[in-house]
């Protein structure tokens, strides 16, 4: 087992035992990065010379004895949203922001106080307001995954995030989920991504797309990996220690499957390899319970609109940002100009209209442990289909669409890989449970991953 395919379990322990360093595990992520990055591009900045001297710095103390965290010494990267000291923070735009923005918040500072370099800060869509993953002033990442040639998108917003875990250059990545931004990149690279339930971390000194929709994420090469990380973010952010419960089989798990809304316009391939999942989850004893979520057609007519990404966005660029409104990308700005008219009356009526949806998917809860959906309708589509508008708007919402629905009623949500279509490419499967039920979705995903694999096994490896 290499340092790459190991999990964050494995390389902890290791660490510890002396049989691993920290300089050779950061070592190994700055080959990787020479030797696929020129390709890839799935950095804004790289910080792999300072990382280097901080693994040095934490071999040095974990032979004193020094532990300072389960995330000490695993090399991670962190989307240009968050404020890490002394690197800029661009969130996609065609310029830094001012340096307040560099400050770190919670979840950044849970990182630096347990020691995990910090590798880079990964490429996001402009201000996060994208599924995509393009970005018109600094490129767009490659999907690793990309065959025949072809340019395909890595997701967005958190575009850079999953190309830096696949090229090994980092083996845990920071980005943010505000409708699907941590879960789409996840899906379409065959890696794994976990939005949080809002609020349950700080949004402090994460550049704000929509601050009542946006949460911090998480995306790793497994679930076992998300699960360790969570675990070891939480006890700092949170101060909760409780591990997530282990879950042997899927004997007698209640799987509500929507009967409407998220297989509309599904990829055929797509449809048939999820619900071949599916019925294996019932074969390995899980019941499948036909579930209808209330209020998805009125929230996602909401987000259609703009929701509150739109206007929310408009006021932060013209109150905080103003000379960034004429460098935006067109693709956003062209939806923060249709927001800035809105009345707030409109804005109002959304927040009801999510609010009622929220309280109202409730009861579904009691009534099953989880949900489950594909995670994207469509295999990512090539760069170069997506420089035509239409194109870009109609992709752009069927990708957004199933994940923006756990952001839209308040819900946590995982994506985890269960196959490849018929294209060669990774394939998502949604998992969703009711808010702040973490432990709990993890804790399902990490069974179904003990039953068929993570995603390397499943998928092997792409060409890169």
């Amino acid at each position: 087992m290499t340092t790459q395919t190991a999990s964050l379990q494995s390389l902890h322990q290791q660490l510890r035992d002396g049989v691993l360093s920290a300089h050779t595990l950061m070592q190994a992520c700055a080959q990787n990065y020479a030797q696929h990055e020129p390709v890839l591009q799935a950095y804004k900045h790289w910080n792999g010379a300072a990382a280097q001297k901080q693994a040095d710095a934490i071999d040095s103390l974990l032979k004193q004895g020094i532990d300072l965290g389960p995330l000490m010494g695993i090399p991670t990267s962190v989307k240009d949203l968050y404020g890490v000291p002394e690197m800029p923070v661009f969130a996609g735009s065609s310029h830094a922001l001012p340096s307040n923005w560099q400050q770190a918040g919670p979840v950044v500072r849970s990182l630096l106080s347990q020691l995990a370099p910090i590798t880079g800060k990964t490429h996001t869509v402009e201000f996060a307001f994208g599924g995509i993953g393009t970005n018109a002033h600094w490129g767009t990442p490659v999907n690793p995954w990309s065959v025949q040639g072809e340019h395909r998108v890595p997701g967005g917003s958190s575009s850079g995030a999953g190309v830096s875990l696949l090229q090994g250059s980092a083996l845990l990545a920071l980005g943010t989920d505000t409708a699907g931004s941590v879960r789409i990149p996840a899906s379409f690279t065959g890696t794994t991504g976990l939005k949080l339930s809002a609020q349950l971390w700080s949004n402090q000194h994460i550049v704000p797309l929509s601050p009542t929709l946006d949460t911090p994420g998480l995306l790793a090469r497994s679930v076992e990996d998300l699960a360790f990380a969570f675990c070891a973010m939480d006890s700092r952010i949170n101060h909760d220690d409780s591990a997530v419960p282990t879950l042997h089989n899927l004997q007698g798990l209640r799987i509500g499957v929507p009967e409407h809304f998220f297989w509309d316009d599904v990829s055929p391939d797509i449809e048939q390899l999820i619900r071949q999942t599916l019925n294996k989850f019932e074969q390995w004893g899980a019941t499948l319970v036909p579930v209808h979520i209330p209020h998805c057609n009125e929230v996602y007519d909401v987000f259609k609109v703009g929701g509150l990404g739109a206007p929310e966005l408009s006021d932060l660029l013209h109150n905080s940002l103003p000379e960034w409104l004429d460098r935006l990308d067109p693709m956003v700005q062209m939806r923060v100009e249709a927001a800035s008219t809105m009345t707030s009356n409109e804005y109002l009526r959304r927040r009801r209209v999510l609010r009622t949806g929220a309280e109202q998917v409730k009861p579904l809860f009691q009534m099953v442990d989880v949900v489950m959906t594909p995670t994207i309708a469509i295999a990512p589509p090539t760069i170069e289909a997506m420089r035509q508008t239409d194109a870009y708007r109609h992709a752009n919402l069927l990708t957004l669409r199933n994940t923006s629905i756990a952001n839209l009623l308040d819900l946590c949500a995982l994506s985890m890989p269960v196959g490849a279509d018929s294209l060669g490419l990774p394939v998502g499967l949604q998992l969703m449970c009711a808010n702040r039920q973490e432990r709990r979705l993890l804790s399902i995903g990490r069974a179904i991953e003990k039953q068929l694999g993570t995603g390397q096994q499943i998928l092997g490896t792409p060409a890169l």
